[in-house]
């Protein structure tokens, strides 16, 4: 939640830069549960806001990545119709942060909170549609982050006005507009394209998801995004924040594979972390299970696949998220750097 701040549910790191570094606000986490599979519930909503309160922060919102980062997950409807209720009760407003709506390649296929608020009778008389953003970008979907190029989507006066006034802070070329305008202009060449993304989004994650769990790595179910959440607790010392950091530190230094700790990111439960599957070819992707399965393998814990996660003892967890991407040597300056992005 934003509050003075905001309560996001199952966030990225970023959001600590994004929104805390420049602005002062402060973010109240959300705890969800693997006990339903991290999807967020009323009760936790509920208490977050309970907390906000308690150190009198003045509560202003609920921000949301959907598809989740780093879940991989699209948020179904009934959980949007949730925040959307949550948000109308309470009088603030929500962001969902729809970044990887193009990446979903299985059902329950993508659903924006737009089209939910745009369902609800009366969503204008109220005042919610004003109350509910959406914040989209081209880095993802189409893979690229250089061209720096996003949106905002927002029904709000105010909220329009004060991006416009920003924009001009950093403007996008006459020469990147003209050359979007005509990829995007493109419908067939969009949809071919996204087509074929999306195949191939899901045969690697199939690849990472089927070789950690040979490994003995839990893998949550996904249908969409770049990346798995994984409990890779099975290779540490201790079920603690300290056995996930001494895990962390032997499979980025000695392994030669850049993880981040869930712990970076807000989570709660020692031992989660996301792996990134989309920016490697599918020979590095088994160059980097071979290591690791070979780690397992050396640390005598390469025990056969554990239960799934709904038949796994309930935990609890705030806005996680880790990153896991692949190198062949880093130093600790490196390491470091790529563990905050």
């Amino acid at each position: 939640m934003a509050a003075d701040r905001a309560c996001p549910p199952l966030s990225v790191r970023s959001f600590d830069r994004d929104l805390k570094w420049r602005t002062g606000a402060e973010i109240v986490p959300v705890h969800c549960t693997s006990a339903n599979g991290f999807r967020v519930t009323r009760a936790a909503l509920d208490d977050a806001y309970r907390r906000a309160q308690r150190r009198r922060l003045r509560v202003k919102g609920v921000l949301i990545t959907n598809p989740s980062n780093p879940l991989g997950t699209t948020s179904p409807r009934a959980d949007l119709e949730l925040l959307v209720d949550f948000v109308a009760a309470k009088g603030i407003h929500l962001v969902s942060d729809e970044i990887y709506s193009g990446t979903a390649f299985a059902e329950p296929g993508f659903v924006s909170v737009l089209e939910v608020v745009a369902a609800r009778g009366g969503a204008a008389a109220d005042g919610l549609a004003e109350r509910v953003h959406v914040v989209y970008s081209l880095s993802k979907d189409l893979g690229l982050p250089g061209f720096r190029v996003g949106a905002i989507y927002s029904s709000n006066a105010a909220v329009v006005s004060a991006a416009t006034k920003m924009s001009s802070f950093g403007l996008v070329s006459s020469q990147t507009q003209h050359l979007l305008a005509s990829l995007l202009g493109d419908r067939d060449f969009t949809r071919r394209y996204i087509a074929e993304n999306t195949r191939r989004i899901k045969e690697r994650r199939d690849q990472l998801a089927e070789g950690l769990r040979a490994i003995g790595i839990e893998v949550l179910e996904g249908n969409a995004g770049l990346f798995c959440w994984v409990r890779m607790g099975s290779l540490m010392r201790s079920q603690s924040f300290e056995g996930e950091m001494e895990l962390w530190k032997k499979v980025v230094f000695e392994v030669g594979l850049n993880i981040s700790p869930g712990s970076s990111c807000h989570c709660r439960e020692p031992g989660w972390f996301r792996v990134c599957f989309a920016n490697m070819s599918a020979k590095t992707l088994d160059v980097a299970l071979q290591r690791l399965a070979a780690f397992a393998e050396a640390s005598g814990k390469g025990a056969p696949a554990h239960r799934g996660l709904a038949g796994g003892p309930a935990r609890t967890m705030s806005c996680p998220v880790a990153r896991f991407s692949w190198a062949n040597r880093l130093t600790p300056g490196s390491a470091d750097r790529k563990a905050e992005r």
